[in-house]
């Protein structure tokens, strides 16, 4: 009987928990509490922050609010910087039902949006969060609370503690100066103790466009309150397969393209930032005609950076294909909409055979079934410019290599048969030299020197435009003279040098056209009839007379 009764005993007092759980919401008005909420929270972030009315769960714990907005800084954007369906407040019960006092332990935004703006002088719109007074309010409804006045702003700021914050499946939209934005999804975020004076432990996930992924894990703080992009930071940053084109980093008239992989880490005292990692980029494209590139590169590298000077330098750039070794130096600055660069890329004897399937990424396409085997290159490359629009400018030296698969006397077969030449499906190469400029718009090269054992020397100048266009005016000075026969010598008496012929390339990179230059060829020389210049022409081509 008395194990009956005990039983029922504790039936009634959890009956009468579980009332009370259903009833104390009622009886709790948390919302005139919502107030207060704001006022912190605008206070900590610098920024007006608005939520919908409060309502209080006993069975979670805490408080919970609708439609939470954060407002941007207004030099930024007029859009809110973000928004959230919920908030879920979690607080001490009983400071809340005895004394009405509010103890936040956890905050957890739910499906949050949230806009990051760089603007043209290359700020971003998170930096101004914390800032010391929160933007006054147009106007105050009648019956509304007095504003708060910025030293008691300030001083709730400095008392303003989170014991746990987490995002939860939220979208981060990254926008600059063009305005067009990128999104990154189920974005997710949690850290811990956070007030304007901690050391915060955080983690970042996020889905990056093009279905790559990103987490960044480590600790922040203390909230630099006049700029927070200047807050201590010692972090590590992993990344998978991200789409470099679609990051909102990069301008899509650049050309610039790729899959990264990334691990590497950035440490800032809030004055000068390091950071260092290994990156490699797959189907890398650098010009706008370009194509990915057939094999990976690699950047094993290690910068510094002055955020109040906003510029910094390279003090490790490695960059490896296959067995190939290159180095970059120089330096960088942050200043405007996007990192301006001035660097310098120092290759010496690299194998061909290891750099051939870079040349999609220049947007040089060989023809089908050609290859390019054995030999070496050596480049001494400045490279300045905004990243979205980079320009490479500087020497290159190719030595004893073969162009494989191509028969260079077939397509050349309207010169080559002036002179008698006669080429195979293999040409050797044995030096190659230009300097060349590559750019969004395409590749000039001058200078541009080649010496064929079978042919003899070509020199020009020309250009592969961003479509892979060639435009090349070259001049042929031919082995032995170049073995003009017949009716063709007469390209002396046009005033040309004897085994010298100029001539054109057109069409291409995967498909070039070789032409006869007429006009060059011609000259001023001619005072003959079309008609005499015609059978001249014919012959060149052997049309019938």
């Amino acid at each position: 009987m008395n194990k009956k009764k005990v039983l029922i005993g504790v039936g009634v007092v959890f009956a009468a928990l579980i009332l009370i759980a259903l009833l104390l919401p009622l009886l709790v008005n948390v919302d005139r509490l919502r107030p207060e909420v704001q006022k912190q929270a605008s206070a900590a972030l610098g920024r007006e922050v608005t939520i919908g009315n409060l309502k209080l769960s006993i069975f979670s714990g805490g408080v919970t609010a609708k439609d939470i907005t954060i407002a941007d800084d207004p030099a930024y954007s007029k859009q809110p910087f973000v928004t959230a369906k919920s908030l879920d407040v979690g607080v001490e019960l009983m400071p809340l039902i005895f004394s009405k006092a509010l103890h936040v332990n956890t905050l957890t935004l739910q499906e949050p949006e949230i806009h990051l703006v760089k603007s043209a002088s290359g700020k971003w719109n998170y930096s101004s969060i914390g800032t010391k007074n929160v933007p006054a309010k147009r106007g105050r409804r009648k019956g509304a609370e007095p504003e708060t006045k910025p030293e008691q702003t300030a001083a709730s700021a400095q008392n303003f503690s989170i014991g746990k914050l987490e995002i939860a499946n939220g979208r981060v939209l990254v926008s600059n100066a063009s305005g067009k934005a990128h999104t990154y999804e189920d974005v997710n975020v949690t850290a811990k103790n956070i007030s304007p004076g901690s050391v915060v432990p955080f983690t970042v996930t996020a889905k990056s466009p093009g279905d790559g992924k990103v987490k960044i894990e480590g600790r922040a703080g203390p909230l630099n309150r006049d700029d927070a992009s200047q807050t201590p930071l010692d972090a590590s940053i992993e990344i998978e397969h991200m789409d470099l084109a679609s990051t909102g980093f990069l301008d899509a008239s650049s050309g610039m393209a790729g899959i990264m992989d990334f691990k590497g880490n950035i440490k800032s005292d809030g004055k000068e930032a390091k950071t260092s990692g290994v990156a490699k980029v797959e189907k890398l494209r650098l010009v706008k005609g370009g194509q990915p590139a057939k094999q990976p590169v690699n950047l094993d590298y290690a910068a510094g950076y002055d955020l109040l000077a906003k510029n910094g330098a390279i003090t490790k750039g490695d960059i490896l294909t296959g067995k190939s070794a290159a180095k970059l130096t120089g330096n960088f600055e942050g200043r405007g909409d996007a990192m301006t660069v001035h660097m310098k890329l120092n290759g010496n004897n690299m194998p061909i055979s290891e750099l051939q399937g870079l040349l999609p990424a220049f947007g040089v396409v060989l023809p089908p079934g050609a290859a390019l085997s054995g030999g070496t290159a050596s480049a001494n490359l400045s490279i300045d410019g905004p990243l979205d629009h980079l320009v490479t400018t500087g020497p290159i030296n190719v030595a004893n290599t073969k162009l494989t698969g191509f028969n260079l006397g077939e397509k050349m077969r309207g010169i080559a048969a002036l002179a008698g030449l006669s080429t195979g499906s293999e040409t050797v190469i044995q030096q190659l030299s230009s300097t060349l400029r590559v750019a969004p718009e395409g590749i000039q090269a001058s200078n541009l020197n080649l010496i064929l054992p079978q042919i003899g020397a070509i020199t020009g100048n020309g250009t592969v435009g961003a479509n892979n266009g060639l435009n090349f005016k070259m001049l042929a000075k031919l082995n032995n003279g170049g073995g003009l026969v017949g009716g063709l010598s007469q390209l002396t008496s046009l005033g040309q040098s004897k085994g010298q012929l100029p001539f054109l390339i057109q069409g291409t990179t995967n498909n070039p056209i070789f032409l006869p230059d007429v006009a060059n060829a011609v000259g001023q020389t001619v005072t003959g009839p079309a008609k005499g210049v015609g059978g001249i022409l014919g012959g060149f081509f052997g049309q019938k007379k």
